[in-house]
Formats: C-alpha cells, structure tokens, sequence
C-alpha cells in the first residue's frame, strides 16, 4: 500500500440548476408517453400477411414497453399502468384499446427499435465510436445468496455490446448475444448498424485482433482503429513475474516481452494501424501513446454502461434472445432521451480550494 496515496479529484458542476430540471423530467410520464403517441395508437396500414391486421401500432407496443423499462414494472403492471393513464387523459384516449401482456411479449421479439430520436440526429461529420461490452444476468442467485450460500449451475447472463460517441455520449449501436460470444468477434456486426461516418473506432485490448482490424478497415471511409496492442512473449526468455514470483530488482519492466509488428516495411501493402501503433509505442511509451490517440476516452463507455444499470437494473426479464435485444434497445433509447434532456457540465477543483 502507498504511504502517501494519490488524492481523489474533486468535481463541480456549472450547470446544477439545468442538471436537476432534467433529472426531474426524467420520471415525468408525459416525456414517454405524448399525445403524438395517443393519436397513432392503433395500426392504420395493413402487415401484408394472410389474416387479421394488427390492431396496435408499434409505436404503442415501444410506448408500453418502455414505460414498463423505465418504471421497473411486470408486464401485467405496465398494462394497469396505461390503462389509468389514458383513463386520466380523457375524451378519446379513454376509448382507445390496451395490449395484453401475452401481446407485448409476442410483438416484444420483432421490435425494431430505433436508439437516436429523428430530432436529435447528429451533424454529418465523422464520429469517434468507443465500444465495450457487459454483461446483464437473466435469472440466477443474487449477490447476497452467492456470498452466503455459494452459487448453483442455473445461472445465466447475456453479454451486451455497446457503441458510444465520444461527444454526445449517445448509444449509437447495440447488440445482445451469448455469454460465451467473444467480444473481438461481434465488432462488424456491431459496425454494421451504424450508417454514419466514422473517424476512429476505439476499444479495449478484447479488440485487438486481426478481425477487428479489418472490420474497422472494411469501412468505405477508412476510419482508424484504436486498440491497444498486447505484448507478446519473445522466445526463450523467463515468463512475466507474477505475485507468487516477484520479479528482481535487476530485471526491465517489460523483459522477455516485445511489441511485434504484423507487416514490416518491406511490404507493399498500405501500413496497417496496430503497426503504427506499435512504432509509436516503441519510439514515445504506452502512456504518451494513449494520450495521443485519445485513447482514455474509451472510459465514456464504461460511464454509460454503469449508468444504464444504475437507472435499470443489472438484469433482464426476457428470456428469448430476440426479447433481449428488443429490451436492450429500448434501454439504450430512453437513456438517449435521458441524456439528451441534459448533462452535467463539470469541471475540476483545486484541492487547496
């Protein structure tokens, strides 16, 4: 332990008083549920298929949904909920008709959700998307129950992947998969849902592979890849020291290691990123190196991550893979309207002060 231990920086906000108007207008129903809402409640258009024609549209279906997102409520609580709400509306909403809760879970697996409002669409210059990854439990044991008692073979949790800009902060894509999925493996399938330029695309060393790098490169506008190149063990050299083997006073801090470029120079082939990465490694260090490329900035997504579950749990009531990603989605879509009512403006204080 550090005898003298780095302080903690202090933040204020500047914005406190906007801050606190747009928290409160968070949990105001009128934000969720509008009257342009009320008034395309019912399907107009026909599906196309043989049979019925559905009677709710999916704009209602995403209403209900999301205030049972929002509101932590049961599927049966959320149909209650909107039926006192248009009943507390009046006139022509009282009439409308409500979805039953084997409905909402039917329509729940073919939502297409969609995470930025058509209002708030960005400018058109390319974007910095940072992406990371977590996990959300679907049933199983709680924390208290696994430290007390340990922990049984039923459990299980679905992996989600996260696509965040690095100035809004806004979710721009996201995606649910297995647990066991590897999160280099999903980067194109995850760069595939966005349709904006890119400028750089920045992960953690779970992307650093040569299949994220040439999904990243497979981009028609060529954005550069971020991710930080691992160091690998040179032949016949000692192994890294762990705890149970120190390392001597006497030895580097990185011997028997080495940063390795894929393509050397000699190559026709344009440079790849990782091997400038790793010539500007070598010449600056790893640290002058992260500052360069902004590579810090990947902690956005880890702060929407921890704010998503904050505001909505840690886990999942679907239990089909489509449900999940349906909840997901609309998860990173009110957390979007959440973000865009207002965000704290901070800014460091002098621990003299």
């Amino acid at each position: 332990m550090r005898r003298n231990p780095k302080p903690k920086r202090r933040y204020r906000l500047r914005n406190w008083c906007e801050y606190t108007t747009a928290r409160r207008t968070r949990g105001s129903l009128t934000l969720w549920c509008d009257e342009a809402v009320v008034a395309g409640w019912v399907a107009r258009e026909r599906t196309g298929r043989r049979g019925r024609s559905r009677t709710y549209s999916d704009l209602a279906i995403t209403c209900m949904l999301t205030l049972q997102t929002v509101y932590h409520l049961s599927l049966s609580a959320t149909v209650g909920l909107m039926r006192s709400l248009l009943t507390l509306v009046g006139g022509a909403a009282a009439a409308l008709p409500i979805a039953h809760e084997s409905t909402l879970s039917r329509r729940r697996r073919t939502l297409d959700v969609a995470l930025l409002a058509p209002a708030r669409a960005r400018p058109a210059e390319p974007l910095h998307l940072v992406v990371d990854s977590t996990g959300l439990k679907v049933y199983g044991e709680g924390e208290w129950k696994v430290r007390q008692h340990g922990w049984t073979r039923r459990r299980r949790w679905v992996k989600v992947h996260l696509g965040v800009d690095a100035v809004t902060q806004e979710v721009r894509v996201a995606d649910v998969t297995a647990s066991t999925a590897p999160d280099g493996r999903h980067l194109s399938a995850l760069l595939a849902q966005e349709p904006a330029a890119l400028a750089q695309v920045t992960g953690d060393g779970a992307y650093e592979g040569r299949a994220c790098y040439a999904a990243v490169a497979a981009r028609p506008e060529h954005p550069r890849a971020v991710f930080p190149p691992r160091r690998e063990r040179r032949r016949g050299r000692r192994p890294r020291p762990t705890k149970s083997r120190p390392r001597p006073t006497t030895w580097r801090r990185d011997r028997g290691y080495a940063l390795h470029v894929w393509q050397h120079g000699n190559s026709h082939a344009p440079p790849l990123d990782r091997d400038q990465h790793v010539r500007r490694i070598r010449r600056v260090g790893r640290r002058c190196w992260k500052r360069e490329v902004g590579y810090h900035r990947r902690s956005l997504v880890e702060t929407a991550i921890s704010r998503a579950k904050r505001i909505f749990g840690p886990g999942l009531s679907a239990r089909e893979l489509a449900g999940q990603r349906a909840t997901v989605r609309l998860r990173c879509a009110a957390l979007n309207r959440m973000t865009g009512l207002g965000m704290p403006d901070s800014y460091p204080v002098d621990a003299a002060a």
